[in-house]
């Protein structure tokens, strides 16, 4: 295995080559499949193992095998066939991926929901991808989104999914209008059986994004999509020990994510895995997992490390089972990574993806130098990318310069659902690679690094100015937590930057000009910010990133409010 040092060969426009481990075949090839194929081995492979671990309750791949084939059949009587869709409103719990595989198996297409959609949101999807029928759970979180919609008679067949951990011991009744999943489940066998026939190029599943604007639309991810990108992460990561069939993961990062989904859960299951799945995270009962379980891996965003960090006798807890720990979503403090690596021996690693590429783009691998901190790592295996020109896509740029970063590979979607095909090709460059909207650069060594969303662009007295660069500069004061920055209006730049600023617990607010001060040999002129807040804490998406999209809405409104 590399440990900071590189393979000594590489193609000179394929500097990343060099840093793949031992064993990883940087020419890697996936095989057309759909995700039915390697579940199918899985649950013929490891039939003894456990697959989902819930709060004490195992099931094994056999039992889920047996569970998957009763939800695909009672699909069926339900009506959905062949490229049906089937929209999931669940949380981390069995349910999920009883009736994600559920639905795969039947031939059926997913589409998810957010448990953090609005009823609206919900409304908007529902009839965006012609649903047809919709799992949730009885719980008031969940069934409360959907009164109205039945009402109003919008809301195809809504079964609901009882779960005494989500219920908290509640009294959870099915939603008038509503049905029991029981009543779905009921009278169908849970003998195993084989999936439907369906090709690699079928549709498998419609993720919704939002972006920073605009209503939401699906990319549409095939089977072969998201079994490419499990091939990838397992190429990956070869001969890693928290790899290994039967190893225990935690699993916080919600499934109906496609990180979660991808990475957490059909990676893991495709390579045997134990995937130990938990509503919500709380510091000190995932540090009792580790101890208890073995656990071999855990990610989540920087507050996730920083909430263990903070635990009083986090000092005298036995981390030893830990092979792979991970952080994405924001910065990375340098003393946060500093300090979990003192306690385990690890390197917090990361990468980057999108829900348009399955999420498979870059990854962190094992030997990163520490000088390298701060990089989103390599392109996984399988992948292409290239830094191009932003305001000419055919334009490829040499190292250390940025521009857009564009992917290609068989991950990556064909498209957006219900758009036309001009609007789809748009996304494209002529030579096929997907335009990301993410700034960024590679350097000589073939390590790659985010600037920013070229929707975040802030337009600054002339200069492109991006908030990421000044909340990297921000996050290296001693006394900040956490930092987002974003454009607000100025009479005389059109545009000016104002942060927002979480401080460490028993920290003291600072003047702007102390800010500004800070950061006078750190940034440009035209980039150092103009405006000031702090924050008890930052608006965040379900997957618990901080998110500039809720930021401004919340300054729009703020600003609206001062005008009324």
């Amino acid at each position: 295995m590399m440990s900071a040092t590189a393979r000594a060969t590489a193609p000179a426009d394929r500097p990343w080559y060099r840093w793949y481990a031992e064993g990883v075949d940087p020419h890697f090839t996936p095989k057309p499949q759909t995700v039915n194929d390697r579940i199918a081995h899985s649950f013929a492979t490891w039939p003894d193992i456990a697959m989902i671990e819930y709060y004490g309750r195992e099931f094994t791949y056999a039992q889920m095998h047996g569970l998957v084939s009763q939800a695909a059949r009672a699909l069926k009587a339900a009506g959905i066939g062949k490229g049906d869709r089937v929209a999931l409103h669940l949380p981390n719990c069995p349910w999920h991926p009883i009736f994600f595989f559920g639905t795969l198996w039947a031939g059926g297409v997913v589409t998810h929901l957010s448990p953090l959609d609005a009823t609206q949101e919900i409304a908007h999807k529902l009839e965006d991808s012609g649903a047809k029928l919709v799992i949730s759970l009885t719980t008031p979180e969940f069934a409360g989104r959907f009164p109205s919609l039945i009402e109003a008679g919008t809301c195809p067949p809504l079964y609901l999914c009882p779960d005494p951990v989500s219920a908290q011991g509640r009294d959870c009744p099915v939603l008038p209008g509503a049905h029991a999943v029981e009543d779905l489940l009921s009278g169908q066998s849970t003998d195993p059986m084989d999936a439907a026939p369906v090709s690699p190029e079928d549709l498998a599943l419609l993720q919704y994004t939002g972006g920073t604007t605009g209503i939401p639309k699906a990319a549409m991810l095939t089977h072969s999509n998201l079994a490419t990108t499990s091939q990838m992460y397992s190429e990956m990561g070869k001969n890693e020990a928290a790899s290994a069939p039967g190893k225990p993961a935690l699993g916080y990062s919600p499934l109906f994510h496609i990180m979660g989904l991808s990475s957490g859960m059909i990676k893991r299951v495709s390579e045997g895995g134990t995937l130990c799945l938990r509503l919500r995270f709380d510091a000190a009962s995932a540090i009792d997992e580790i101890e208890k379980k073995g656990i071999v891996s855990l990610g989540g965003v920087p507050t996730t490390w920083i909430a263990i960090l903070a635990l009083p006798d986090i000092d005298k807890r036995n981390l030893s089972s830990l092979e792979y720990v991970g952080s994405g979503g924001a910065p990375l403090p340098v003393e946060v990574y500093n300090r979990v690596k003192q306690l385990t021996g690890l390197k917090i690693r990361g990468g980057w993806g999108m829900t348009e590429t399955s999420p498979a783009g870059t990854t962190v691998p094992k030997g990163m130098p520490d000088e390298k901190l701060g990089t989103i790592g390599v392109p996984v295996p399988g992948v292409d990318i290239l830094i191009v020109d932003v305001d000419d896509c055919e334009k490829v740029l040499p190292p250390g310069q940025s521009g857009e970063m564009v992917i290609k590979g068989p991950n990556v979607t064909a498209g957006y659902w219900g758009r036309t095909a001009e609007e789809n090709a748009a996304c494209y460059t002529r030579d096929g690679y997907f335009l990301t909207g993410d700034i960024g650069y590679m350097d000589e060594d073939g390590w790659f690094y985010i600037v920013d969303r070229k929707k975040d662009l802030i337009l600054s007295g002339g200069f492109n100015v991006y908030p990421l660069t000044i909340e990297n500069a921000i996050h290296q004061h001693p006394d900040v937590l956490e930092a987002m920055v974003i454009g607000v209006p100025d009479a005389y730049r059109g545009e000016s930057a104002k942060a927002f600023v979480v401080l460490n617990p028993g920290a003291s607010e600072f003047t702007l000009s102390a800010l500004q001060e800070f950061l006078a040999d750190k940034l440009g002129r035209h980039e150092i910010p103009r405006h000031l807040e702090f924050r008890a804490d930052l608006p965040r998406t379900a997957v618990g990133k901080a998110s500039r999209k809720m930021l401004k809405e919340q300054e729009l409104a703020r600003a609206a409010e001062d005008t009324a």
